[in-house]
């Protein structure tokens, strides 16, 4: 192919920005708009790790030079199906990547789900994450809270539970998320896991890091802290699976010493039910025992908990895509490893996804750059037979944004908008705080 190929990833997260990598440096001819419906780029980085991962936020600076690529524009405030839709994407490029994530909460079914006081972990991590569509206050009136799941995303919200606003202070936080947390209540946090210790999607570091504040007891309870044949199996298969009991067993072994906040973490344990009347009051729990092949069955026996408030971390769920297929089941755009099928399992040209979008809500970040690397190998194999765009103009996409009105922001009104929140923080001798309203951020970003 002698032209070269335009390129529009959509989502600006890790899968994305991995995704314009790999393209811009294989060895077709391409330049790619990575279109973001935030005005900052880089997804679950900013908006879905908890703000006291500083090591983990690090890969910002890989992500940054990125997208500091001359074949990369970055176009931000842009929403699919809304500003763009479908029709519009091809008719300025030659193909399409969808790497839109998942940022939703999936739904657990149990009755006293929709009582005030019960939350999704997505929704709460967008608020103290400074997410310009999150509501500005949260409710944290709760003296003891239940967090439901055994992934790292249960351990955030436990640990954001747990600790106090000065702990926090140091980091990112906005000013109303500090309010917020500073009138917090919760003295008890419970962490509920179905299964046993072997069995938990915690990684090593994220428990490790349960231990490290000053103000939190961990208290680890012996009930259910079960290891069968099939957990023993599993922890010589695994040194991630084997570093995670040793530290749960750590805990264990220590007594609490009287700290300000108890973040209990509770073995076997179903929930069966949230109970109150007009508000959450209490969580039933249902306790279950290991069958040997990491999996557990209900023994019968039920468990009342007093607790005021109730986070479900039970997975997030991508949302559906305008003009694309959508298994709502298991929250995915079907396709078979990076090309987009119909209902009819027939591919359709110059579409691609990656990333949770792709294959659900799983595995770690750093599962993404192959999954993306996967995507793409597709896309060049299919670079002969990928139709020309009718308008293949760079300006062409600004140009149409532009006159539908829409404030887009780009890759020098990120570097204003990062330079204005590192110098609010240095005002405060902090690294950086987040500027939150989505007006705002457009403002400063647009100059």
């Amino acid at each position: 192919m002698a032209r070269q190929l335009r390129i529009a990833i959509v989502g600006s997260g890790p899968a994305g920005i991995y995704a314009a990598d790999t393209l811009v440096k294989s060895e077709v001819e391409v330049n790619v708009d990575i279109l973001e419906r935030n005005p900052a780029p880089f997804g679950l980085i900013r908006y879905g790790l908890a703000p006291d991962h500083p090591r983990i936020k690090e890969i910002v600076k890989a992500l940054q030079r990125v997208l500091g690529s001359e074949s990369i524009r970055f176009l931000g405030n842009v929403t699919y199906g809304d500003d763009l839709n479908l029709d519009d994407l091809r008719q300025f490029y030659d193909a399409v990547i969808f790497a839109t994530g998942a940022n939703a909460d999936r739904h657990l079914e149990t009755s006293g789900i929709d009582l005030p006081g019960s939350y999704g972990a997505a929704d709460f991590v967008a608020w103290y994450d400074g997410h310009p569509d999150a509501p500005r206050d949260w409710p944290l009136e709760a003296e003891s809270v239940a967090v439901l799941g055994a992934g790292n995303v249960a351990l955030d919200v436990a640990r954001m539970l747990a600790k106090t606003a000065d702990e926090l202070l140091p980091t990112d936080i906005p000013a109303n998320v500090y309010a917020g947390i500073k009138a917090n209540r919760a003295q008890d946090v419970h962490v509920f896991a179905r299964r046993g210790p072997a069995q938990v999607k915690f990684t090593p570091m994220e428990l490790r890091e349960l231990g490290h504040s000053p103000n939190i007891d961990i208290i680890v309870h012996p009930e259910g802290f079960e290891l069968d044949e099939g957990s023993m199996d599993a922890i010589r298969a695994s040194k991630s699976v084997k570093l995670v009991v040793d530290t749960l067993q750590n805990y264990l072994a220590i007594e609490p010493q009287g700290k300000k906040h108890r973040l209990h973490i509770h073995f076997c344990q179903a929930p069966v039910a949230i109970t109150g009347e007009t508000k959450v009051e209490g969580l039933r729990t249902e306790i279950t025992e290991l069958t040997g092949d990491g999996n557990v069955r209900g023994t019968g026996e039920l468990v009342d908990w007093p607790v005021q408030a109730v986070y479900r971390a039970v997975g997030y769920l991508s949302s559906n895509l305008s003009g694309l297929p959508f298994d709502g089941t298991v929250g995915v755009v079907p396709n078979d490893g990076g090309h987009v099928i119909d209902i009819d399992g027939e591919i359709m040209g110059g579409l691609y996804v990656t990333g949770w979008i792709k294959r659900g809500p799983v595995g770690l970040i750093g599962h993404t750059r192959s999954d993306a690397a996967q995507t793409v190998e597709m896309l060049l194999a299919d670079v002969d037979t990928l139709a020309a765009p009718e308008f293949a103009d760079r300006a062409a996409v600004t140009s149409y944004l532009d006159e539908r009105g829409v404030s887009y922001t780009t890759w020098q009104g990120w570097e204003q908008l990062d330079a204005h929140e590192v110098a609010l923080g240095e005002a405060e001798g902090r690294s950086r705080v987040k500027v939150v309203p989505r007006d705002e951020m457009v403002k400063i970003a647009r100059g």
